[in-house]
């Protein structure tokens, strides 16, 4: 499998023999084993992974893990068993979290690549067969048709009129015409050059082809791009820098705290080991350990609920960072239209028409300027009409089938504008096989950019008839004179619809007309029937979504290669924008970056660009402090989906490269996908929120608690193993269940937040200090109660504190709103959470095995009436809060 030359360099049977394959036969399936088990499969390599069990390894490696375990070792030295297997077990539950949360976020990795993996022909054992293509290996021989992606990079064996769209891989916009013929060495330099080889992640725009894989995964020239992408590794998200500053500072605070509690406790004649035990439990209760864990939820949440709306979120913080988004840079073609040709309006010399319907589907209305309905039995009244229809249908070599993936969804094989032809055609009932029987094509002159048209000769009966399709300047010097009438007019038309970005094609037919060579000869003396009016029409819901950015605060901008005026057209369609202000690529090679990034913010659309522009913008917008989301789907967007702040691959027309270079991937190549993971990211950053707040707010009246108590000479309050208890209990599963509460109804009429803004910023921590304040002397206030009136004081602390905390979780649920006009249906695993946890605590003071535990009695019924009436404020007063802060917002 040693190739002596350069695969574009050697002959087709030079090739064969090096690779050891037979053309006819191709590899058996013993040979493509142990090629594969040397090469590797026909992937894009990812990162490797860690162990299994080294990553859970390394989830006891962070600072609160190592407080755990040392404080385990002390109470086992002093011979304190049960405090050491209640520290044990928060470990072990912890790092548990960790683990699982990471694997979620693999498991995400891998639905996408197998959501991307794809089959491909090929020849082996002698026969014709489906095989993956992650199992290609050199020497297999692949059958490439129109409209397939090149799998493997491959040397050509066989061609049939083969064209293939490279622009992914070079930037080169047309499709290159292909041969068999092997290059001298100095003319392989360059892959457009390459014109013998199919390079992996192409796709064919016409005709077929059989090739012999050469390279595979990395090897590729595609992987080499891919290579270079990877080597490039991403800076921290806002939302990981937010946090690490958060979770540092705080746990810095509570650390100078716990020295403070203890040397307290000391002071007042506690024993100094169950003070060091309290001082580190006390610790373990501030430090926000279960923030990674519930924002990893939180994030793998989002993500699978993006996942179901079609956005693949390959790196989960870029989830959060969406909802930051001041900017999106989009594509046009396929996201914001459809990507499928349609005729939207017919133009004869009688009338003009409206043409309805989705893509490709042969259903739909053609409709008169009067709102009639018009069909081939009440065309009469314009016979140019159904003559355009039989134009349509025979100067034609596409053909329009139904996905047999969805039974529903029609495509084109072929040409996308001969497509919209024939889907035109038989929504005036004109049948493409039927017409082949009546008038069958005995002759063609193909299309050809220098004559920009295309001419069928067909035989009806007795007679010949010529139907012709082109640009009507192509046709007009073929026209009859009688048609100079038409011909004017038709004119006019024209230019006016190409001024609003159609693209339009003239339908020209004659009659009576005898067939010979050349055949040019006989395209003379056509009558023009008809002019269409061709567009990519925008998708159903563009323009709602672009709505719904506006009304987000986030900018819509359209970068494409796609001439002005169509750019132009689409964007007022779907209300980017509503002037003709279009910077295209020439205009943009005529300014400097200074100057760019001044006429940024004034401009909405881009026309006419290339990769190296489309960076040149997003780094323009970022220069004016933007949050940057860009789209793309080719190898050359790779560096600009890195350079963006959310980097958007599309998931239908892009490349590896593409999706590999991007957090995102849209399965359906839609806008509006885009828009609904804006709203996803905000309800997560939201989400992430409520757990600070909720978290700051209870750990802060735990250490306010702790901290005053010996300060005013009461007794220390809990004991270590009751605040571990406390910990674990509330920051568990109501924490978690906060990550499933729904986005509040205003999401998306907010401002995207600054990146800059910190995740205590708009009052946050000042909410948590306060509240927290309030929620301890609440505690406090129930331990000098009922401390003087002989109860069960400390197993009442215990008890309020709990319960306190969990009351708080169904406040924080809003910031803004009452959490009264909530309801429970919104987010019911909350309260089955915190109704669980209640259960749990009930448990520990009134289960006997579990009071030995604890060290708590059962409480009287007047005791717990205090309790239940103490606890019922930590939903008041921070409800309380919310209303007054809300009074004063209303007076501004």
């Amino acid at each position: 499998m040693i190739v002596s030359k350069s695969p574009w360099e050697a002959s087709v049977d030079e090739i064969l023999r090096n690779l050891g394959t037979d053309a006819t036969t191709g590899l058996t399936s013993r040979e493509v084993t142990a090629r594969l088990a040397v090469t590797g499969p026909n992937e894009l390599a990812e990162e490797a992974r860690l162990p299994e069990l080294l990553r859970f390894a390394a989830q006891f490696t962070n600072v609160l893990s190592a407080v755990l375990a040392a404080a385990a070792a002390v109470t086992l030295a002093i011979g304190d068993v049960k405090d050491t297997i209640v520290i044990g077990v928060v470990l072990v539950v912890n790092g548990i979290v960790g683990f699982i949360q990471e694997g979620r976020a693999e498991r995400a990795v891998d639905a996408l690549r197998a959501m991307t993996t794809d089959q491909c022909r090929v020849r082996r054992d002698g026969t014709v067969q489906e095989a993956a293509v992650a199992g290609l290996v050199p020497g297999d021989i692949v059958i490439l048709e129109s409209g397939e992606v090149v799998p493997a990079d491959l040397r050509l064996l066989e061609v049939y009129a083969l064209r293939i769209q490279e622009s992914a891989l070079t930037g080169e916009a047309e499709a290159v015409t292909k041969s068999t013929d092997a290059l001298r060495p100095s003319t392989g330099v360059l892959l457009a050059d390459r014109l013998c080889m199919a390079f992996k992640g192409t796709s064919v725009s016409h005709g077929r082809a059989v090739g012999i894989v050469t390279s595979t995964g990395m090897d590729t020239e595609i992987g080499g791009v891919a290579q270079l992408v990877q080597s490039h590794r991403r800076v921290l998200t806002p939302l990981q820098m937010r946090l690490a500053t958060l979770a540092r500072g705080l746990a810095a605070g509570a650390l100078g705290v716990c020295v403070i509690v203890f040397v307290a406790g000391v002071a007042s004649g506690e024993p100094v080991h169950r003070m060091f035990l309290t001082s580190v439990s006390l610790a373990v209760a501030a430090i926000p350990e279960g923030l990674p864990a519930v924002v990893t939820i939180a994030l793998a949440l989002g993500a699978r609920r993006m996942a179901e709306r079609h956005a693949i979120v390959r790196r989960l913080p870029a989830v959060e960072t969406l909802g930051s988004v001041t900017v999106i840079c989009t594509d046009k073609t396929g996201t914001l239209t459809s990507n499928q040709m349609v005729v939207e309006r017919v133009w004869t010399p009688e009338e003009t028409y409206f043409v309805e319907g989705d893509g490709y589907a042969p259903d739909g209305r053609v409709t008169g300027a009067d709102g009639r309905t018009v069909s081939r039995s009440s065309a009469g009244r314009d016979p140019y009409l159904h003559r355009a229809a039989l134009v349509a249908a025979a100067c034609n070599d596409a053909s329009l089938q139904l996905d047999p993936a969805t039974n529903r969804e029609w495509r084109v094989v072929g040409d996308p504008t001969e497509g919209a032809l024939l889907a035109f055609a038989a929504k005036l009932d004109v049948d493409r096989e039927e017409l082949a029987r009546v008038r069958p094509r005995r002759a063609e002159i193909g299309f050809d950019p220098s004559r920009r048209r295309m001419t069928t000769f067909h035989i009806e009966g007795d007679r010949s008839w010529v139907a012709t399709k082109g640009a009507l300047g192509a046709l007009r010097p073929l026209l009859d004179p009688t048609d100079e009438q038409a011909l004017t007019a038709g004119m006019r038309i024209a230019d006016e619809w190409a001024s609003e970005g159609f693209r339009v094609l003239a339908l020209a037919e004659r009659h009576n007309t005898e067939i010979r060579q050349p055949l040019e000869a006989v395209e003379e003396g056509l009558h023009l029937v008809a002019l269409v009016a061709i567009t990519d029409p925008p998708r159903p819901g563009a323009a709602a979504a672009i709505e719904s950015c506006r009304r987000a605060g986030i900018t819509p901008v359209m970068i494409t290669g796609d001439h002005p005026l169509t750019a132009s057209a689409i964007a007022r369609r779907i209300g980017i924008t509503d002037d003709d202000n279009v910077l295209s690529g020439s205009d943009l090679d005529a300014i400097d970056d200074e100057q760019l990034v001044l006429l940024v913010p004034n401009t909405a659309v881009y026309a006419r660009t290339n990769p190296e522009q489309k960076l040149r913008i997003v780094r323009a917008w970022k220069a004016n402090d933007a949050v940057v989301a860009m789209t793309g789907d080719g190898v050359n967007d790779a560096p600009a989906l890195r350079l963006a702040d959310i980097g958007i691959a599309m998931g239908m027309t892009g490349t590896d490269v593409s999706k590999e270079a991007a957090d995102m991937i849209l399965a359906d190549d839609d806008f509006s996908t885009i828009v609904h993971a804006v709203e996803e990211g905000r309800r997560i950053y939201d989400n992430i929120r409520r757990f600070v707040r909720y978290l700051l707010t209870t750990n802060s009246s735990e250490i306010w608690v702790m901290f005053v108590a010996p300060l005013i000479g009461l007794p220390i309050p809990l004991l270590p193993i009751q605040i571990l208890w406390v910990n674990l209990v509330t920051d568990g599963l109501p924490a978690i269940a906060l990550g499933f509460e729904p986005a509040e109804p205003d999401v998306l009429e907010r401002p995207p937040r600054r990146p800059q803004e910190s995740v205590l910023g708009s009052g946050l921590w000042q909410h948590a200090l306060g509240v927290g304040l309030a929620l301890g002397a609440i505690v406090i206030a129930v331990q000098g109660f009922a401390r003087s009136a002989g109860w069960q004081w400390r197993t009442m602390v215990f008890t309020v504190l709990a319960l306190l905390q969990l009351a708080n979780a169904l406040s924080v649920r809003s910031e803004r709103r009452s959490a009264l006009r909530l309801g429970c249906r919104t987010n019911p695993l909350l309260f089955f959470a915190v109704g669980g946890a209640v259960a749990a605590q009930m448990a520990l003071v009134y289960v006997p095995p579990l009071q030995r535990v604890f060290d708590t009695h059962s409480l009287t019924p007047v005791e717990l009436l205090v309790v239940a009436v103490a606890s019922g404020t930590g939903f008041v007063i921070p409800e309380a809060v919310k209303w007054v802060v809300g009074r004063r917002a209303m007076r501004v």
